[in-house]
């Protein structure tokens, strides 16, 4: 097991590297930019304030883009979310899938290990990456406040971090359940389930009928305007959370115990 955990590492490592460096680096620039925007900041809060829907769905109502905590909320938010979403689905959607796709299943199908044990050590690397991802990522950020000196919100910027982290290991845990399932690459696939869920969120939070059913969703508690404005998540959608990532990690053990692998 420890053996295909090393391995799978090492074959990832490089994505994983291009991800977070690319995603760090883009929501770093997002900060740098304030700098240069300052002057202007305020005529653009007012301006994007009273927006109507648009404000709404992305916290310009509750946030100020004036401030460097809510420009941060608004902007680097959402690049990181995105980002970091598609870096999951990308990660975990071929992970299994690959042995038959690129025909490896031959080498790991002839070591001593389970089937079971197979996709423990491919799940273990799967969060190892993704918590790595998270802390190259917030390194980033945190460079940008200093370098600006200005104050980091540390308890909000924590919290949003770790809830990032959750909804990318809950969109992880969907695409797993999938490459167990799949003999193919469904990159595509990975990054619509994403994007899906990005959209659903932002749709919802425009349309009063749909906020209601919000918790469905990953999003709903990693939004970073509400995280830095204070406002809870419902408990609906952690155990939503919960839910989705068990039924998908046991479905992705049980399948793939069975299923019939080509070579």
């Amino acid at each position: 097991m420890k053996t295909i955990l090393v391995r799978e590492i090492k074959l990832n490592f490089k994505n994983f590297l291009i991800w977070s460096i690319s995603v760090g680096l883009m929501g770093l620039s997002c900060i740098l930019l304030y700098q240069s925007m300052e002057g202007d900041m305020k005529d653009m809060a007012d301006m994007f304030s009273n927006m109507g829907a648009f404000s709404d769905a992305f916290g310009m109502s509750t946030l100020s883009i004036a401030t460097l905590t809510g420009y941060f909320a608004t902007e680097v938010g959402t690049v990181h979310s995105l980002g970091s979403a598609m870096f999951a689905a990308i990660l975990s959607i071929d992970i299994l899938s690959k042995e038959e796709d690129k025909h490896t299943g031959e080498f790991l199908f002839s070591l001593p290990v389970s089937r079971s044990r197979i996709v423990a050590a491919k799940g273990i690397c799967i969060t190892i990456l993704l918590v790595l991802f998270t802390l190259i990522c917030a390194l980033f950020y945190i460079a940008g406040f200093i370098y600006l000196k200005e104050e980091l919100p540390a308890t909000e910027f924590t919290l949003f971090m770790t809830r990032q982290l959750l909804m990318n290991l809950e969109i992880a845990a969907m695409c797993f359940g999938i490459s167990a399932i799949s003999g193919k690459s469904r990159m595509g696939m990975g990054l619509g389930i994403a994007l899906m869920f990005y959209v659903y969120d932002l749709i919802g939070r425009v349309v009063p009928d749909l906020k209601d059913y919000l918790f469905i969703g990953p999003y709903s508690y990693a939004n970073a305007s509400e995280i830095f404005s204070g406002i809870e998540a419902g408990i609906s959608a952690f155990i939503m959370a919960a839910v989705v990532m068990i039924i998908a990690v046991l479905f992705a053990f049980a399948f793939y115990e069975k299923r019939d692998l080509a070579s």
